[in-house]
């Protein structure tokens, strides 16, 4: 049985590639990530033939913003095709409107608190209040579990501090910005392995290049699985 605490990203860039990813990793994996950059792809219709004809959970990774009932309109339609996660920005307007929109469904909301890609410099340009950037991210992550996110997206480092909120029991922590030691840190600003992620209390990793761009993307993907098999 794969260990579904591992998610691929098929960062790739449409479904055909994205399918032949997959074929390639086989069995070793059973949860996967198809995020924007493959919404015009066919990214939908890859997340629906890899859920209902591969049997593989599935992640949409949409960041989706915009006022509450659009929203909730969005996350109704994205609803229909009974995926697995599908990750909003944690703002609470839009992690309530979320949750409306997946009402009846089993589909988990995933509140984005800051991005992986962004340190303490991006924020000051984008004009987010003054801080360590850990902490604002436990703000965030309180205030979206306390809106009804059912998990949150934090970086490695910020994943025992959101494990140890208060608010934090039974939800989710999910994981970018993982790299097997040794791999290149890409556009991450804020990483650490998969052992280490687990080990600070997130309940699942997300890894993408270090897997897609492997010469036997099956191995690599085995590797992680192996390493988090001892934890």
């Amino acid at each position: 049985m794969p260990d579904d605490r591992l998610i691929v990203a098929l960062d790739v860039a449409n479904a055909h590639l994205g399918l032949e990813l997959a074929e390639k990793i086989g069995d070793a994996v059973s949860f996967y990530k198809i995020g924007l950059g493959m919404l015009t792809g066919g990214g939908l219709a890859l997340a629906n033939e890899l859920k209902q004809e591969h049997g593989k959970r599935i992640f949409l990774d949409m960041k989706l913003f915009d006022i509450g009932a659009t929203v909730e309109n969005a996350v109704r339609g994205l609803a229909q095709f009974d995926l697995d996660f599908l990750t909003v920005h944690g703002d609470p307007h839009v992690v309530r409107a979320a949750k409306e929109g997946a009402a009846g469904k089993d589909m988990k909301i995933l509140a984005v608190t800051i991005l992986t890609s962004l340190d303490r410099s991006d924020l000051d340009a984008s004009l987010i209040k003054p801080g360590n950037v850990a902490d604002l991210v436990a703000e965030r992550a309180a205030r979206a579990f306390e809106a009804g996110a059912d998990g949150v997206i934090a970086s490695p480092q910020e994943s025992a501090m959101i494990r140890a909120l208060h608010q934090s029991e039974g939800r989710l922590i999910v994981t970018p910005g993982v790299r097997p030691a040794g791999a290149d840190l890409g556009d991450q600003k804020r990483v650490t392995t998969p052992a280490q992620a687990i080990a600070n209390g997130s309940d699942h990793i997300v890894v993408g290049r270090p897997v897609w761009t492997a010469p036997d993307p099956r191995a690599a993907a085995q590797a992680i699985v192996d390493e988090l098999a001892g934890l």
